[in-house]
């Protein structure tokens, strides 16, 4: 993780994500840089736009929110959709029948 994390640093300074600048930062963390894993990120990164990259990922990590019913029928009728629905789970009864037979 460490050599994607300073990828994504040398990407945040507005670095060039090269052999040098990676190895540059994992040295300056500490870690010594092995040249073969540099060289596979820098084949895996190759033709990758980072700044798309963690622009997907913010839209996919923000939780889209339901959209407002436009007819007040609509939105009470769904609501009783979900409510039946969850209705139909299991009763206690039959998972502590399902739990017995676990338990022999």
């Amino acid at each position: 993780m460490e050599y994607v994390y300073s990828a994504l640093l040398l990407n945040a300074a507005g670095k060039p994500i090269d052999e040098k600048g990676l190895s540059n930062v994992l040295t300056a963390a500490g870690i010594p840089p092995d040249a073969a894993r540099v060289k596979a990120l820098l084949a895996s990164l190759e033709g990758v736009n980072i700044a798309d990259v963690l622009a997907k990922a913010e839209t996919f990590s923000t939780p889209a929110s339901a959209p407002a019913p436009t007819d007040k029928k609509e939105g009470k009728g769904e609501k009783k959709e979900e409510e039946k629905k969850e209705e139909k789970g299991v009763s206690e009864e039959e998972a502590a029948e399902g739990l017995s037979a676990l338990f022999g």
